[in-house]
Parts: C-alpha cells; structure tokens; sequence
C-alpha cells in the first residue's frame, strides 16, 4: 500500500476519533440541559429534600459539569457505561444483549438488501431508458417515499393479521431457536429492506452509468461484446467505489436508524431500549446508546471511506 494511501486513511481514522469525541461532549451537553430534576424524575413527587440531596449526591449531580463528563467518559473508556438509574442494572450487560440483538436484524436485512440493490441496479442499467428500468426506478421511488411506520404497519396489517403468517410482535431472547429467530425478524427486517433498498440501487445504477460513458467502454462495445457482459465485467468493477460508499452509509442506517421498526415490532433491540428509558427519563441509558450508536455510524462511514480510497486505481498506482 503507497504512502499517500496511507496518509489519507491515518487521516480518515483521526478525523472520526476527533468527531467522535465532539459528539460525546454534545450528547453529554444534551442531555444536562434538559429541563426538570433527575432526582426528582426517579424519586417522583413525594420525595422529601432530605432524599432527593442524598439521591443527587449519590449520582454525583452537585459536581460540575465537567467533571462529570470526565468521571462519565473515562469510565466509558474502560466499559464501564454506569447503572440504569430506573432499573438499576448495569448499562453494558443490558447493552450486550440488545445490540446483539438489533445487529441480527440488520444483518438480516443486509443480506436481502445489498445483493438484490446491485442486481436491480445492474438490470436497470442493462434496460436504461425502457420499461424495465422505468419500473424498478418507479417502484424504488415508491418505496423509498413512505416512511418506515407506515411500512411496518402495512406489512403487520397484511402478513400478520389478515394472512397471519408472521407474528406481529417480534419477541426474542437469548433462548430463541435460530429458526424461530429468523420468523421473528421477517416483517422488521422486511420493513428496513424496503427503506434502504431504493437508495443502494438508484446509487448504483447512477455509478454504473457514470462510468459507461467512458472510452473503453465504448471499445469494448465496438468488440461486439455482449451489453450485460460489458456492464458486469467491465463498468461494475471501475464503479464498486460510490457503490460500496453508498451501502457502507445504508448498513450504518440499519444499525442506527431501527429505533421506529424496533418500536413497531415491539423488537428487544437498542432502538426499543431506548425509546423505553428516555420516557423513564433515564439519562445514563440514553447518554451510552447516543453514545454507541455514534460510533457505529462514524465507523462504518471511516469503512466506506477508506474503500473509495483504497479502490481510487490513482492512489493505487501513483506516476
């Protein structure tokens, strides 16, 4: 690997190492601005000032904000994501379990996704202009254009109440059957494969045919080479940088952007755990998911920028 393409990745990995910093201090400064008592959230109204001083000394609310950060990211630092302060349980044992869980379902709908993104994206190239590509451009936009309740809920009306082929209620465990995992995950993953699909094959199909309006590919179609042939063999591979941008971006919204599928489906994922504890007000939760899903999002985009560098055949073969 040539040194600029080193020097450009160093410089992609540092760039998310400072962003992420910056949106740990933001989340942190969100969530001390909020308007009312912690104490008193957790203690309710009833709660005498001797128990709420106690209770705001326990969770070290008298120390400035600051220092509370510091205690706060250091401690991440280390794994340590506190204690639920409405559960009492410890946040990184919770965290496992749900992430675990939502990573699975966004690895279901990936698998669906990804290959059948590129495959529409490849046919709409193949049939640019005629009817074919007018309908799969047509049904994407479609899809893309409703929101993903409405999907979810659509899809629970149609396969889990009228047909009732699927449960409604995506209720898993660490006991689940692999199999009986998979029947759970159907709709939600369903509903996030319909989100996410229209976008990777518009994108690929706007690569592809960026790249077919180069001079090789038009000596390979004075070759007499057959159209799929030019555009698998020869177009596809010289456009796999934007394509591989684009689908890292879409599986970092899979994994981030599941808060309303998982809330549909009454799914135990990060999105239904933390839409749980911010209407308990719990701060520590929302404060370490905020957290977790940052880094998910900013790594996976460090991913796909270090792909588009390192797929440039400019940064490869230097002169």
């Amino acid at each position: 690997m040539s040194y600029p393409i080193l020097r450009l990745v160093a410089q992609r990995i540092l760039l998310g190492i400072v962003l992420l910093f910056a949106v740990s201090v933001l989340i942190f400064a969100g969530t001390q601005i909020l308007p009312g008592d912690v104490a008193q959230a957790i203690l309710g109204q009833s709660a005498t000032p001797e128990a709420l001083a106690n209770l705001r000394e326990q969770l070290g609310l008298n120390d400035p904000a600051w220092l509370r950060y510091v205690h706060w990211l250091w401690g991440i630092l280390h794994g340590d994501f506190g204690t639920a302060q409405s559960s009492g349980l410890d946040i990184a044992t919770s965290i496992s379990t749900r992430l675990k869980n939502t990573l699975f379902l966004a690895a279901c709908a990936a698998i669906v996704a990804v290959p059948l993104a590129i495959i529409l994206g490849l046919i709409a190239v193949r049939y640019r202009n005629g009817f074919v590509d007018k309908l799969i451009s047509g049904l994407a936009l479609a899809s893309t254009s409703f929101p993903e309740f409405f999907i979810g809920y659509v899809l629970i009306f149609v396969f889990a109440v009228h047909w009732q082929i699927f449960p409604s209620i995506s209720t898993v465990d660490d006991s689940t059957p692999f199999l009986e995992r998979l029947q759970a995950v159907v709709l939600p993953a369903t509903a996030l494969t319909l989100v996410v699909l229209a976008h990777m094959m518009r994108m690929t199909r706007a690569a592809i045919l960026n790249v077919m309006q180069s001079a090789y590919i038009e000596t390979a179609e004075l070759k007499g080479l057959k159209p799929f042939d030019i555009i698998r063999k020869h177009a596809f591979p010289n456009a796999i940088a934007p394509v591989v941008n684009v689908v890292m971006l879409n599986l970092a919204y899979l994994i981030v952007g599941v808060v309303v599928v998982e809330v549909i489906f009454v799914y135990p994922g990060m999105g239904q755990y933390l839409v749980d504890h911010v209407a308990k007000r719990d701060v520590p939760v929302v404060q370490a998911v905020g957290l977790i899903f940052a880094a998910v999002y900013i790594t996976l985009n460090i991913v796909a920028d270090i792909a588009a560098i390192v797929a440039n055949p400019r940064l490869r073969h230097p002169k």
